[in-house]
């Protein structure tokens, strides 16, 4: 091997992504193209009594409008929430479930035909009274059945009631979490184009190329291998993008029955309303201890909002399962219907509101005892999974937790809070323990040495910015020994070897351990073919006649992973000032130390690293979506009232440190996920270090002026 893994390779496609060369979804090229406006519900429940078309038709350049009274009806599928498949929206009845839910499709020659049209549609409702927040509710709240992926939603070991009677210390909390929005900075665009009536082509801008073909075929009835996915470049999904929503297949059923291709692009406000969000929850967290500060009981209970026609569970409770040891362990997730959009997946799901709630109780034990919360989690350090019954593929916690402290200078943090100023600011010191499931499903590649020596290594996944061509380059350049240069890696396609979608942290085990399998096989086929001891791949291709030499692979899940609890993990130092005068927060200093198996390349994964360490200052102190009580409608439906950091909030604040970690019980690379784990525990550091600054504790989010006031 050449050493191409871990080396800190610029992004294959950076200079293509900064000078406008990469073409993302809705920039594709099409000949006579027309484009479609999504009209949305102005009501949150009741019934769509009329749709007058009149009007808007004899606007200029209207080629379509589509309404449940006209449209194609699609074939019935029944979704499976275990793939994150969602119910939608497809002008198939009159029934409203949500405001700005999918009415109506109006298609034009341009956008602004298109649009112009859209305004002009006059619509009847027969509107009912609409449940839309969680508070009043709560008397609903019924058990959730599962977890979807993620498993059972309720789980128990121990007798966490016995325990609670026999404890020293013990502490009962409450934690609450905000609708979050995903808001990637490219929002979600189709164009489909139909070759006939039997086959498709399809560019989207989504997570999951496959998935997207999958519910494409069934619902017109295909075969899979009739309809074509293409996403090429994706900016950004973060969850969002993971299954298809309405409007792939709205723009499916417009394109087929104007017999022309159709773009659709949703708008910034749209996102806001019907492709997910992250749930808003309430959080019970129960922890109990000895004298000495061992873990007697936990008990995590979470409730949280969803639709009234689909099932998604934001799966809070995963990491109080497992993350420090206690024999007494309980947790469960109910649901409230409300008269609102189906959640989603978003970056990091339920490990994020879920270590909000645990990361800030295990701080407030701390103060309960009497100890330092970082002596607290050591004290707690689980070296087995008990949850699973089973051993840890490998653990770096303590490592983590040795390095951040002492970059961090945790030592000499005094436990008093309002103790620390800087001038009129009071400072504050906080942590919080970080993990995250390392997962891996089946995965195919195919690898081809060309006479003209260069190596094309293909697997129809997917690069949503966290440089999916980068690293693939670099196992297939290492597994080769060929340089870096040489390689091209082609993604994107449905028509190259399958792979899961770019989510929940698994696509560098996944896709990366098919295409190290595909090259090995490449590998093993040409040294058959070798005929002198100097021969180079491209001459042995070469004498053997032939144009290129090909090799495929299938990756699954190893035997020793499945023996295994397999999980990243990191520690998380940081430091908030807070005016006391202005309850202004500021995060002034953040080290964090990771330990996620091989890092294929340092200077991606720490990208990816920052990228949800500020997410997590977003989530903790600013991100918000609010939801009118009354209509149902997102009243912050845009990034003027919808705040995130920007380069301003976060100076060169962010100190990562990459822990060495050796996991071959993983995978042969390996290899584990790193794009979500920078937002768990973050929300809760920021939270423990405002109390310590501030003395107050907030369990709220996000942690905003009047909370402090």
């Amino acid at each position: 091997m050449k050493g191409d893994i871990g080396k800190p390779f610029d992004r294959v496609d950076g200079r293509a992504k900064v000078t406008g060369q990469a073409t993302y979804a809705a920039e594709v090229a099409v000949k006579n193209i027309a484009h479609a406006i999504v009209v949305g519900s102005a009501i949150a429940r009741g019934r769509v009594v009329s749709i007058d078309i009149d009007a808007a038709q004899k606007r200029p350049g209207v080629i379509r409008i589509l309404t449940a009274q006209n449209a194609p009806k699609l074939r019935d599928v029944v979704p499976d929430p275990k793939k994150g498949d969602r119910v939608l929206q497809l002008l198939e009845d009159d029934r409203v479930w949500y405001a700005e839910q999918p009415i109506a499709v109006v298609v034009a020659d341009t956008l602004e035909h298109a649009q112009d049209a859209a305004t002009s549609l006059v619509v009847r409702y027969d509107a009912a009274t609409a449940d839309v927040a969680l508070e009043p509710n709560l008397s609903r709240a019924f058990d959730a059945e599962d977890l979807g992926p993620n498993g059972q939603a309720a789980s128990a070991r121990g007798d966490v009631a016995t325990a609670l009677t026999t404890a020293a210390h013990r502490i009962e909390r409450t934690y609450r979490t905000q609708v979050q929005t995903h808001n990637p900075m490219e929002p979600h665009a189709t164009i489909a184009v139909w070759h006939g009536d039997t086959r498709l082509t399809v560019y989207d801008s989504t997570q999951g190329i496959f998935n997207v073909r999958g519910a494409l075929a069934k619902r017109f009835g295909l075969p899979p291998e009739n309809v074509r996915v293409i996403s090429h470049f994706l900016g950004g999904g973060f969850g969002c993008k993971g299954a298809p929503w309405s409007h792939v297949l709205l723009c499916a059923m417009a394109a087929k029955a104007i017999r022309r291709p159709v773009k659709l692009a949703i708008t910034r406000q749209q996102m806001f309303a019907f492709v997910g969000y992250r749930p808003r929850t309430i959080q019970k967290v129960t922890l109990a201890t000895d004298r000495a500060g061992k873990l007697l009981a936990i008990s995590h209970d979470a409730i949280a909002e969803c639709s009234r026609f689909d099932r998604f569970v934001e799966p809070s409770g995963l990491q109080s399962r497992h993350l420090y040891q206690c024999d007494n362990v309980t947790t469960n997730h109910k649901l409230v219907e409300l008269d609102i959009a189906t959640p989603t997946f978003t970056r990091g799901p339920g490990l994020t509101s879920g270590t909000f709630a645990l990361e800030s109780a295990m701080d407030e034990l701390a103060y309960e005892i009497g100890i330092d919360p970082l002596e607290l989690r050591r004290r707690n350090h689980a070296e087995r999974d008990d949850h699973e019954k089973k051993p840890y593929s490998a653990k770096s916690l303590l490592a983590a937790y040795d390095q951040a402290s002492k970059r961090f200078g945790w030592a000499s943090r005094p436990m008093k809070p309002r103790s620390l100023r800087d001038g009129n600011l009071l400072v504050g010191w906080g942590m919080a323990s970080v993990t995250y499931p390392a997962k891996q499903r089946p995965a195919s590649a195919r690898a081809l040495m060309r006479a003209d020596g260069t190596l094309v290594v293909q697997a129809g996944t997917q690069d949503i910015g966290t440089g999916t061509y980068t690293i693939m380059s670099q196992i297939a350049a290492d597994a080769m020994n060929v340089p870096f240069e040489r390689v091209r890696f082609e993604l994107g396609d449905t028509m190259l070897p399958e792979t899961p979608l770019s989510a929940g942290s698994l696509t560098a085990a996944s896709t990366g351990t098919a295409v190290k399998q595909a090259c090995d096989k490449l590998r093993a086929l040409l040294e058959a073919l070798r005929t002198s001891p100097n021969q180079s791949w491209a001459d042995i291709v070469a004498h053997a006649g032939r144009h290129e030499i090909v090799a495929e692979a299938t990756a699954n899940e190893s035997e020793r992973k499945k023996q295994h609890s397999c999980h990243t993990w990191g520690a998380l130092f940081v430091e908030v000032k807070v005016d006391p005068a202005l309850a202004r927060v500021r995060v002034s200093r953040i080290v964090a130390a990771y330990a996620a198996g091989t890092i294929l390349n340092p200077k991606t994964a720490r990208s990816q690293y920052i990228g949800g360490l500020i997410w997590g200052i977003g989530y903790a102190l600013m991100e918000h979506t609010v939801r009118d009580e009354h209509t149902g409608r997102i009243v912050t439906p845009d990034l003027v009232e919808y705040h995130v950091p920007v380069q301003a909030d976060i100076p060169d604040i962010i100190d990562v440190i990459q822990v060495p970690e050796e996991d071959l019980n993983m995978n042969e690379l390996g290899v584990k996920g790193i794009g979500e784990i920078g937002m768990s525990g973050s929300a809760a550091a920021i939270a423990n270090a405002v109390f310590h600054a501030t003395g107050k504790r907030i369990r709220e989010l996000p942690i905003t002026v009047e909370k402090l006031l």
